[in-house]
């Protein structure tokens, strides 16, 4: 994977023998000794049936032979976890390019996020480009600069009702999913057009087609579809969707946020003429942190995230992979004297994040 380049942001040139390069050749070595490939394995798939059903069969079972409103209730709430879990686990990878080397597998796979309501091409867009390409580069990063009521990074603007954000922030955190498939994509679809990341109008017709039909169908099934057949109330109904959608959002959030947005990160600015002053690769390091590596049921819930990393240096390979090639990234940014965040846990990784949303909250 060659260093993503934009006409506004220009990252600095590498050469053979520099930290990336280097890297790459030792990953390359890692997967040709063991002869192993780079996509999903059988745990993979393992993983991926999994995740499907820890969300459609509490969601079928509340449909067929659930009477109870607690049971029903309790059932959604579990759908919230199956969501991120298709999400963080099994989409990503695939709308990385990263679950197969067939690029119709990863594109069927991806659509798993079309059933739980985003939209997998919209999602390329902000994610891929935006995020991967321009992490914590404020203006760019969509990640954290399109939410104005929160500041992630000190050359955000300041707002006054940022003094009480590492208050408010972590319930807000629970409409993530919420938005995503109710208001997001619709509003941003517009602007990602006016920025020229959509070319030529009907890239933009047939993302805009796509999202429209995937809403009538997740609504269709998700609301509709339980209020036509079960006896309960469609204000129950809803507030266990809301319910649903809050407890994905909030598992979400709390594991794509401390990645990046917690103590030690930079948040480094283009120049006057968009030049970085760092290589891709080390705006990467620079930008990013793992957290939890020891513990391997959080990473293999959430998909790998905890070797943010990782991910960042290599979207395209699985993340099955990225144990293993933590140890080659910490050795050769070591050497190079380059920077290796990592949190010894999880809940450190979000105690760091609300330290500094403390801290970005002093204006």
């Amino acid at each position: 994977m060659s260093s993503p380049t934009s006409p506004a942001i220009r990252f600095a040139k590498g050469t053979t023998n520099d930290f990336y390069h280097t890297l790459r050749r030792r990953a390359n070595a890692y997967f040709e000794e063991n002869q192993i490939s780079r996509h999903a394995n059988a745990h993979m798939v393992v993983k991926t049936v999994f995740m499907v059903c820890l969300y459609l069969v509490p969601f079928i079972l509340s449909l067929t032979v659930v009477e109870s409103k607690a049971v029903f209730f309790g059932l959604w709430l579990l759908m919230g976890v199956g969501i991120a879990g298709i999400g963080m686990a099994v989409m990503h990878d695939a709308n990385h390019g990263a679950y197969s080397s067939k690029e119709t597998v990863n594109d069927l796979i991806g659509y798993l996020l079309n059933l739980v309501g985003g939209c997998a091409s919209y999602w390329k867009v902000q994610h891929n480009v935006l995020h991967h390409t321009y992490t914590n580069i404020q203006g760019h990063d969509e990640d954290i600069s399109r939410v104005k009521i929160m500041r992630f990074s000190p050359h955000a603007p300041k707002m006054k009702m940022h003094r009480y954000q590492h208050y408010y922030a972590w319930p807000l955190y629970g409409f993530m999913t919420l938005l995503w498939v109710t208001t997001k994509e619709f509003s941003q679809l517009f602007e990602f057009r006016e920025k020229g990341l959509l070319h030529g109008k009907f890239r933009f017709r047939k993302m805009l087609l796509e999202v429209v039909l995937t809403k009538i169908l997740y609504f269709a099934y998700i609301l509709v579809l339980p209020m036509l057949i079960l006896p309960f109330s469609p204000g129950f109904i809803l507030l266990s969707f809301f319910s649903m959608h809050f407890v994905g959002g909030l598992i979400l959030s709390l594991v794509f946020q401390p990645a990046h947005v917690l103590e030690g990160n930079d948040y480094p600015l283009p120049d006057e003429e968009g030049r970085m002053e760092n290589h891709w690769a080390i705006h990467q390091l620079r930008t990013t942190a793992d957290f939890g590596q020891d513990n391997k049921l959080l990473s293999w819930y959430v998909g790998g995230l905890n070797f943010q990393i990782e991910h960042h240096l290599f979207p395209n390979i699985c993340h099955v992979h990225y144990r293993a090639l933590s140890k080659i990234v910490r050795q050769t940014a070591e050497e190079f004297h380059l920077p290796y965040h990592t949190e010894k846990s999880w809940g450190a990784a979000i105690r760091s994040h609300g330290r500094l949303l403390r801290e970005l909250s002093k204006v």
